[in-house]
């Protein structure tokens, strides 16, 4: 398969993943905003590895909570996405945190608390 078509089958899966979660996921985290990053399909199609962040108060726990949901819910999504995608194999759903937006946030709140003047030239 080609990697334009890779990608847009990533990007395809994520929007839809993105749909489901909201669907099967977050009524039972009602206070929590999660978001599928990403996805990454093996090239063979069988499987994928999700994707996802987290926002709310204690990042730590509530990822974990989200994490062990998502694994609890992953039979349903992936009959859910079969569904929603006509694909010859629907892969394996694997959940992985991202932190890469928390992270951001954190330099974010480091470089607003840093009193850099502007330089004028």
């Amino acid at each position: 398969m080609s990697v334009d078509r890779m990608t847009r089958l990533n990007a395809l899966l994520a929007r839809e993943l993105g749909q489901l979660v909201e669907i099967y996921v977050v009524p039972e985290l009602p206070k929590v905003l999660i978001t599928i990053t990403g996805v990454k399909v093996t090239p063979n199609l069988r499987e994928a590895v999700v994707f996802f962040s987290v926002y709310g108060d204690d990042l730590e726990t509530l990822s974990d909570k989200v994490l062990s949901l998502l694994k609890k819910k992953r039979v349903q999504l992936q009959s859910a996405l079969a569904n929603q995608v006509v694909m010859k194999y629907t892969p394996v759903l694997r959940f992985k945190y991202d932190n890469t937006p928390a992270r951001a946030d954190r330099v974010m709140e480091i470089l607003s608390e840093l009193d850099i003047p502007d330089s004028e030239d």
